[in-house]
């Protein structure tokens, strides 16, 4: 069998176009179409994009410092890797809570707000914006938030917020090379031999 022809892509426009104004011309009540809700086709993951490329990116330059500083109080550089901003992951939470996905969208009111809110508490405590305070004021205000089932009534919230932030700080930080380097993960690289699982990994799950 053939493989079918590949539309061009100037071409596949144009029947977009036309079948959009089509359907526009229609009165879809009197078809008895349902409303349909929905953010359109996922992207093409195998395509590079640009921070912005997909839909509108979310954080003021503010916010970005918070997180860049927030982020690094999570995942500081150290001997083995650089700290998680250094690798882009404040583009990665951007693109993570702008996203149109009902996960992300959740997600972002609750950043958002705990941004605010670390932003307020920097303020109160130390009387400084949250980017600019000392690593040990920082830990000091991360130290309330970092446990939530031991977070005060008061950080309850905010401990809430900081789970779900570190989350995708780690997410974001452990998906790139550096990373992958950080927890020894090979990936899908060609071995020169493969000897199978240590003794060890076949005697935990009762297979040796």
């Amino acid at each position: 069998m053939n493989a079918p022809q590949r539309m061009p892509r100037r071409e596949a426009i144009k029947w977009m176009l036309a079948a959009s104004a089509t359907v526009a011309a229609l009165d879809v009540r009197a078809l008895g179409a349902p409303a349909v809700k929905g953010y359109g086709p996922d992207p093409n993951l195998m395509d590079f994009y640009n921070p912005g490329d997909l839909w509108p990116l979310t954080l003021m330059e503010a916010q970005r410092r918070t997180v860049t500083a927030l982020c690094d109080v999570i995942i500081p550089a150290d001997d083995k890797s650089p700290a998680a901003s250094e690798v882009k992951v404040v583009d990665f939470i951007d693109e993570w809570i702008s996203a149109p996905y009902e996960l992300q969208q959740g997600h972002r009111k609750i950043i958002l707000d705990g941004l605010g809110w670390i932003e307020a508490e920097a303020k109160r405590r130390f009387k400084n914006d949250f980017a600019s305070l000392t690593e040990t004021q920082q830990r000091a205000i991360c130290d309330d938030i970092s446990y939530e089932p031991q977070a005060g009534r008061r950080f309850k919230r905010a401990a809430k917020f900081f789970a779900i932030f570190r989350d995708v700080t780690a997410g974001g930080f452990y998906t790139t090379p550096v990373g992958w380097r950080d927890i020894g993960y090979v990936g899908n690289v060609p071995l020169e031999r493969f000897d199978g699982p240590p003794p060890e990994v076949l005697k935990h799950v009762g297979l040796a």
